[in-house]
């Protein structure tokens, strides 16, 4: 199998270490500060990372390759809530944009399985940019009164 698609899977493995790392840190941290509701929410989607982390590293054995244990990035800590969203947001953004383009490349090498696991992840990783940035709209335009709405 594609060496290049192996690289691909691995690339997106560490992107999503990196994304089980961060949302389960501002889980901790929004858990610490009494905002239960956005918490438990983070913890949701890092269990769906995780996941996806499993996918990719499922494939990467079927394919003859060693899956990475290496996240891509550190997880930021300490953040108040509109910067957690815009990392979140950021990070989501370009995990779509990967996948994207893995997908179109993983076509290219003649490898359906790993195309339809990217095009799956994409999905996935769209709606996660849906509800981040769906909760950064609302507490631009409601500020305190929604942060009110996300503790417990």
């Amino acid at each position: 199998m594609s060496q290049k698609v192996i690289a691909l899977l691995n690339e997106a493995r560490s992107r999503e270490l990196t994304a089980i790392s961060q949302y389960m840190v501002q889980h901790y941290e929004l858990e610490d500060r009494a905002f239960g509701k956005l918490a438990k929410k983070m913890k949701e989607i890092a269990i769906q990372e995780m996941k996806h982390a499993e996918g990719l590293a499922e494939r990467i054995l079927f394919l003859k390759g060693e899956p990475t244990t290496k996240p891509d990035a550190a997880a930021q800590k300490g953040q108040e809530i509109p910067a957690m969203l815009a990392t979140d947001i950021g990070l989501e953004n370009a995990a779509i944009k990967m996948y994207n383009e893995a997908s179109l490349t993983c076509a290219a090498e003649k490898d359906q399985i790993s195309k339809e696991l990217f095009e799956k992840l994409l999905a996935e990783e769209e709606e996660h940019f849906n509800f981040f940035d769906n909760t950064k709209e609302h507490l631009e335009k409601l500020g305190a009164a929604y942060l009110a709405t996300l503790a417990d």
